[in-house]
């Protein structure tokens, strides 16, 4: 069969959608400053908010 399930970090959407998340930060590394608390937050805050929803 398939292997087993011992914790979130072992699902394929977890680890694709943390990866996702490290890219996002490292993307929006070059963005201009003065976009610090506009889209850089909200591609930040909605990456996160993937992989914790899948964990929680």
């Amino acid at each position: 069969m398939g292997q087993k399930i011992k914790s979130f970090q072992d699902l394929v959407a977890w680890q694709k959608a943390f990866r996702l998340g490290i890219h996002v930060y490292e993307l929006t590394k070059s963005f201009p400053a003065d976009e610090r608390f506009g889209l850089i937050s909200q591609l930040r805050r909605g990456a996160v908010s993937v992989p914790s929803n899948i964990a929680e």
